[in-house]
């Protein structure tokens, strides 16, 4: 198939664009030309690169003309956030037999009330980017119900790989919390330290895109959230993080509002969004209609993560990360 990759340099097109270029695929990557892929692939002498600033061809109504007229079998857009943008794109593919695939994201989805969380049994979303990736999805949906374009969306959880920071034990982005845990230091925790977090490999969300393409019959007009089989609660976190160093994870359960007058306002805000949701989703949609196969753990997926950090001097530790 020709496949046309927008938002390809990213975490996921870094692993998804050598994935099918070794399927045999001719691909397409649009990027702003901003930034490389995480990890280098000799594969990726082998893509046709366009460069493009989406938002402000959005503004002119001339990105979904130019998706358009390269002619693809299908096209995979992993960087589409408004429901204007969506619209544009569906406008211009209208009337051709284009599979569009979106990425989507599990903050479609809201709180945590019965889990895990199905395509089908989902709280609704709240906060603009989960309110957003929701109604692009519904459109979606609605657009390939009433016979328009072949749509398809994908809902990742947390992407995790080497090359970046993960969403670390308190729902954030700070690398301390690893640091202090390599020491056996203790953190305060808000809360009782339960609440989920849906973790995913780069790589396998990749996987996931790579087969909703190559089994378009089964992913057209589908939703499929795209986590790791295993989720990881804040304590859970904290602990394998401190064994990963020989160390006993020191936890110490504080109220949100101390949490917040010791923790940097963007951090505490990043921690509530995450672990207010408390999310854990089911993996068997995406396993029966596609064959979707996760190769990590959310275990597997953090641990990776992390090890490039430390490799890469991106964080300090206070012992050698073990194995």
């Amino acid at each position: 198939m020709r496949i046309v990759v927008i938002g390809a340099t990213g975490h996921i097109g870094t692993f998804l664009v050598p994935r099918l270029v070794r399927a045999g695929h001719d691909v397409v990557v649009i990027s702003r030309g901003t930034r490389s892929a995480y990890a280098d692939a000799p594969e990726w002498a082998r893509v046709e690169r366009i460069t493009a600033d989406r938002e402000q061809e959005d503004r002119d109504g001339t990105f979904g003309a130019r998706i358009a007229g390269l002619r693809p079998d299908a096209v995979i857009d992993l960087v589409c956030f408004t429901i204007d943008s969506a619209r544009a794109l569906l406008d211009a593919l209208r009337g051709s037999d284009t599979h569009l695939v979106h990425c989507g994201s599990i903050w479609r989805a809201g709180v945590s009330h019965v889990l895990p969380i199905t395509e089908e049994v989902a709280t609704p979303p709240f906060g603009e980017y989960g309110t957003q990736k929701d109604a692009i999805a519904r459109l979606y949906k609605e657009e390939t119900a009433s016979g328009g374009v072949a749509t398809t969306s994908l809902h990742p959880g947390h992407i995790s790989g080497p090359g970046w920071v993960p969403i670390g034990p308190l729902g954030n982005l700070d690398t301390t919390v690893i640091t202090k845990l390599s020491a056996g230091a203790a953190i305060e925790v808000p809360g009782l330290g339960a609440e989920s977090m849906a973790h995913v490999h780069a790589d396998d969300v990749a996987q996931a895109f790579q087969l909703a393409v190559e089994h378009r019959a089964e992913a057209v007009g589908e939703d499929f959230f795209v986590t790791a089989d295993t989720a990881l609660t804040v304590r859970g976190y904290a602990h394998l993080v401190a064994s990963w160093f020989g160390q006993e994870a020191r936890l110490e359960s504080v109220t949100w509002d101390r949490f917040r007058e010791t923790t940097a306002g963007e951090d505490a805000d990043a921690s509530w969004e995450h672990l207010s949701r408390s999310q854990v989703f089911s993996t068997d949609k995406p396993r029966r209609l596609l064959g979707y196969a996760p190769a990590y753990t959310a275990s597997e997926t953090v641990l990776d993560a992390v090890r490039w950090l430390v490799d890469n001097g991106e964080v300090e530790v206070a012992r050698p990360l073990a194995g």
